[in-house]
């Protein structure tokens, strides 16, 4: 099979498609003839090699598939997964090819009204903000949530998963097109850090409260500025670190907020822990994506063998949503 593997660590151009034996799927897999991948800001850290695949995995890029079931390993059911069926599956890695075996506990079926390929823009978007915002800081409805990068693939997914749950939501980005994408998918309060201070301006629509839960892609360089929006009893989950990943803080304000850090990465999790967030993935957001009151937006689909041009692009910052690439 054709698969997208990065020869070395560096830009774009380090990607070659090269011909690789078709897995095999073991105990409690199944294999999937894939449709679409979809490029996240994890492959790009691989590509740099700053981000290894987890121990035994495979070294082929692709966090995310959409495809059609191929064949299944030993116990797993042919009547559930049965031939050609349409699904789309969360990965360790090797999504860049045209098979994929994976655990059959990180697949689900394509929601209806969503296309095969698109299906491949929602497993890591999903898993991620339902992972971060509802398992591990426990979001409740009222709550007050700043998200920072509104207008990315994740912070938009947030903000309409955060307006189901029914909290407030604050969103950081830059410029007023960007905010104007924040806004449309769920944005309450839009913030541009650019020209405003984020801290006063969360104080201000908070009436001095602070947010009770923060969303940060940016890491160190907004570490205590983060502490010091934060409401008493307040969360942070770093799930990026455009902004680096070494920052000094002062504890006694973390400890005034009476407040907690947390980061946790998806990727190297347990597959079981993995199979949970599945299952809750498919009973909190499939209904909401088929009522159509979320969706996740496809800006640019590449093929495979531009993997390079997908990557190129991903790295301009010019994407507004998910960029595919069609096996």
């Amino acid at each position: 099979m054709n698969a997208a593997l990065f020869t070395a660590p560096g830009g774009p151009e380090v990607i070659k498609v090269q011909r690789v034996p078709v897995p095999e799927p073991g105990p409690g897999e199944v294999l999937i003839r894939v449709a679409a991948a979809g490029l996240n800001r994890a492959d790009v850290l691989q590509r740099q090699g700053h981000y290894n695949p987890p121990e035994g995995a495979t070294q082929i890029p692709g966090l995310e598939v959409s495809g059609t079931i191929a064949a299944r390993g030993r116990g797993v059911s042919e009547e559930f997964w049965p031939d050609g069926v349409e699904v789309c599956a969360l990965l360790s890695g090797g999504g860049y090819a045209e098979f994929v075996a994976v655990s059959s506990a990180q697949v689900l079926h394509v929601p209806e009204g969503v296309s095969l390929e698109a299906a491949a823009s929602l497993p890591e978007v999903a898993c991620t903000v339902v992972s971060n915002l509802s398992h591990t800081v426990q979001t409740h409805p009222g709550q007050w949530v700043l998200v920072h990068g509104g207008s990315g693939g994740i912070g938009s997914f947030a903000l309409q998963y955060l307006r189901e749950l029914g909290a407030h939501t604050i969103a950081t980005g830059s410029g007023e097109e960007k905010l104007g994408w924040a806004r449309a998918h769920g944005a309450q309060h839009t913030i541009d850090y650019r020209t405003e201070d984020f801290v006063q301006r969360v104080k201000e629509i908070t009436a001095g409260a602070g947010a009770d839960v923060i969303l940060d892609v940016v890491g160190a360089k907004y570490l205590a500025a983060n502490v010091d929006a934060l409401a008493v009893g307040g969360r942070i989950v770093t799930i990026g670190f455009s902004g680096g990943t070494r920052g000094e803080l002062d504890l006694r304000a973390l400890m005034n907020k009476q407040g907690g850090i947390f980061s946790v990465a998806l990727r190297s999790r347990p597959e079981e822990e993995k199979a949970a967030i599945i299952a809750s993935v498919g009973q909190r957001i499939w209904p909401l994506v088929e009522a159509g009151r979320i969706r996740t937006d496809v800006d640019r689909v590449f093929g495979l063998h531009q993997a390079d041009q997908a990557h190129a692009f991903f790295d301009s910052g010019e994407h507004r949503g998910k960029v595919l690439l069609r096996v």
